[in-house]
């Protein structure tokens, strides 16, 4: 076992994905994770071992030629995005290859960006390795499920690319380990995790007033992510009678190490309502709530305890939960409360509780205000935030323009890692009704 792993584990991973952990914490040590999975049958070493051997990153004037894995909802959602920044002009991109187990979804994909106005030809492929070995790409967009995102993640930077890998960055946290140590050991990458509101301004003003001691101690910040879905959440993944395993769809090579089972449309498409497959509420909707706050909160250092709590209050029929709340130590004495409902639209306030002041995060502005005892020494004030427009949009373009200038952006794989400690515990606790220590001097977590 790797020195990441529960001490007292409540899931037991098969031994494919034991073997993926081990094996990737031994290799993304050398700098080459994605050879994690040579030696496994059909399992080839991938071709680039690290960074500016394949392919080169772009000059600054030049297109920048991209692949997308995974081409459902969210994979067409990114291409649709990367054409229209081209015919507005904003960028200079072409995608010149998609992947998907599911031969339609690539073939709409391609079909998609060819009415976007791209005039490139769009290379399709079921298996993503094939899409990695190309030395003519040089970055890649990860829309894959999350049980995939970290093996993906880790062969793409073996591959020498550039990874947009969307949130939330991996399905457990002794993956995300892995992932950071890979990226890590390869420095040159330009890795961004595709976490929503981290551009937000508002975000990056409170972490400078917390750092400036503006509120004093910053000791209890809460956030949420709820809506209200009475069809049941992510049922609105529409089941289409085309897809045919074996024909033209790859059910196994979609499960990976979760198979082998019988094929379920409805897990397929809707697997974010699945224990298997997905935290749900916590991995799927919360991270976009958590992350930019932990961001504001980086002075409080690393989750050092993880209770959580999670409820089938209304949609009995989803395996993971409909209602969820979870409870966060910090190691440097502060305490995170967040909520996660489909089952209610009405969300806690945006906030960061200090001993002298308390930052309102609730609207695009940053605003602080004293503590009654401090109301003479803490001045009220508001910080006005500039209206960036699309955030998504803007982290797109961010991580483009890194790619050009050679800059990491935000949304770094260490803030995604800190969040993937507090979001697969959080996972833990719900599930086996125990809170979670972690220690980040030793980075192991265990059950208590």
């Amino acid at each position: 076992m790797t020195n990441h792993e529960i001490d007292q584990p409540t899931r037991q991973p098969d031994s494919s994905r034991r073997n993926f952990l081990r094996q990737a914490a031994i290799v993304a040590g050398a700098g080459m994770a994605g050879a994690a999975m040579a030696g496994q049958p059909g399992r080839p070493t991938p071709k680039a071992l690290g960074r500016g051997i394949a392919p080169r990153p772009p000059r600054r004037a030049e297109t920048i030629r991209l692949g997308v894995i995974g081409v459902g909802g969210m994979g067409r959602g990114h291409c649709g995005a990367l054409t229209a920044f081209v015919r507005n002009g904003t960028e200079d991109v072409e995608i010149v290859a998609v992947a998907d187990v599911n031969d339609l979804h690539a073939a709409a994909a391609a079909k998609q960006i060819g009415e976007g106005g791209q005039k490139a030809k769009v290379d399709t492929y079921r298996d993503y390795r094939e899409l990695l070995a190309r030395d003519d790409i040089h970055a890649v967009v990860i829309a894959s499920p999350e049980h995939w995102h970290a093996r993906m993640a880790m062969d793409a930077v073996a591959a020498g690319k550039d990874v947009y890998c969307e949130k939330p960055m991996t399905f457990t946290h002794e993956e995300a380990f892995a992932v950071q140590k890979t990226v890590h050991n390869n420095p040159g990458v330009i890795f961004v995790v595709g976490t929503q509101k981290m551009m937000l301004p508002k975000y990056l003003e409170a972490k400078k007033l917390v750092e400036s001691g503006a509120i004093g101690k910053p000791v209890f910040s809460q956030t949420s992510y709820c809506r209200n879905s009475p069809d049941g959440e992510w049922n609105y993944y529409g089941i289409d009678p085309e897809w045919k395993p074996g024909e033209n769809l790859d059910w196994d090579a979609w499960l990976g190490d979760k198979g082998p089972r019988e094929w379920d449309p409805k897990v397929y498409i809707r697997w974010r309502r699945y224990r298997d497959f997905s935290t749900g509420i916590l991995g799927d909707l919360l991270v976009h709530e958590m992350t930019p706050l932990i961001l504001a909160l980086d002075s409080v250092g690393w989750p050092t305890r993880v209770m959580a709590t999670g409820g089938h209050y209304i949609d009995k029929d989803m395996e993971n939960h409909d209602q969820v709340n979870l409870t966060i130590q910090f190691e440097h004495d502060h305490t995170m409360i967040v909520a996660g409902s489909t089952c209610n639209e009405v969300g806690l306030e945006n906030l960061i509780r200090g001993n002298e002041g308390n930052i309102y995060l609730n609207s695009r502005h940053c605003e602080i205000r004293p503590t009654r005892p401090y109301v003479d020494m803490v001045d009220a004030r508001r910080i006005e935030c500039p209206d960036i427009g699309n955030d998504q949009d803007q982290l797109r373009l961010a991580w483009l323009k890194g790619i050009r200038d050679r800059v990491q952006p935000s949304s770094t794989v260490d803030f995604a890692t800190k969040v993937m400690v507090a979001v697969d515990l959080a996972s833990q606790s719900i599930w086996s009704g125990h809170a979670y220590e972690f220690d980040p001097s030793a980075m192991k977590a265990r059950r208590v």
